[in-house]
């Protein structure tokens, strides 16, 4: 199968070389694309000069931009599998065939790296991990389903995953949101345990008090996704239900 590892890289100019490096050595399997999210530090110099594989975003267009621009060159270039694996060095591509492999069993259609499955490894600092138990809460009791690693960038999906998020995919810090949208579209949703590393270079977009702003809009941007899902859903069956009362009539 044909497989694609999306890494989204922003300012990873401490770290990039050595990802690409153990991903090739521990997934040679697997081929990758950096989306250079317009890096402002010598991030694209050193992608240019190791001659790796990379596309350039015309402009900023932040994580899910970046990740979805990964998936619509997947969708293109006719992959089996798409795996999301971030620039910084936390994700261990010793993992990546795991993750992979309830996709290619057919058990589900995203698979999330969790560390917090078997609770070995970084597991964030402590209101991170207040956050996410938030947020895994709430996409609980919206879809009934029960996801522990809600905020993981290691996750891999298959082909009709990847030509749905080609064209559907939240744009700000969107893998909560990406989850609960597989789940309200009838898409199998399952975790791989796996352990992660701390950063190996640069800065983490969601810090100090940023940290609860992201959790509050991420929040409220689910709850906005499900209402909106019941409205269409309650539209589509309004429209069924004239389409067959018409049949009727005739």
């Amino acid at each position: 199968m044909k497989i694609l590892v999306i890494i989204p890289c922003y300012n990873e100019q401490e770290s990039i070389e050595r990802v690409v490096a153990n991903l090739k050595e521990q997934a040679p399997f697997a081929d990758y694309l950096i989306v250079n999210d317009c890096s402002r530090d010598n991030t694209e110099k050193i992608l240019r000069a190791n001659g790796m594989n990379y596309i350039n975003n015309p402009i900023n267009l932040g994580i899910g931009g970046g990740v979805q621009a990964g998936y619509l060159y997947a969708k293109q270039n006719g992959y089996d599998i798409a795996v999301q694996m971030d620039g910084d060095g936390q994700h261990d591509p010793r993992y990546l065939a795991k993750v992979c492999q309830p996709v290619i069993d057919g058990e589900f259609d995203l698979a999330i790296g969790s560390r917090f499955i078997e609770k070995e490894g970084f597991q964030s600092s402590f209101m991170r991990r207040l956050g996410i138990n938030i947020i895994s809460l709430l996409i609980k009791i919206l879809t009934g389903k029960k996801v522990y690693d809600v905020t993981s960038g290691y996750r891999a999906c298959n082909r009709e995953l990847i030509e749905f998020f080609a064209d559907n995919y939240a744009d700000d810090y969107p893998e909560p949101e990406a989850i609960m949208s597989c789940v309200l579209n009838g898409y199998r949703v399952g975790e791989v345990p796996v352990i992660m590393e701390e950063r190996q270079g640069g800065v983490s977009s969601i810090r100090s008090l940023k940290s609860a702003y992201y959790m509050i809009k991420v929040c409220l941007a689910l709850v906005v996704d499900r209402i909106s899902t019941k409205r269409k859903a309650g539209k589509k069956m309004q429209k069924r239900g004239s389409t067959d009362k018409k049949t009727v009539l005739k």
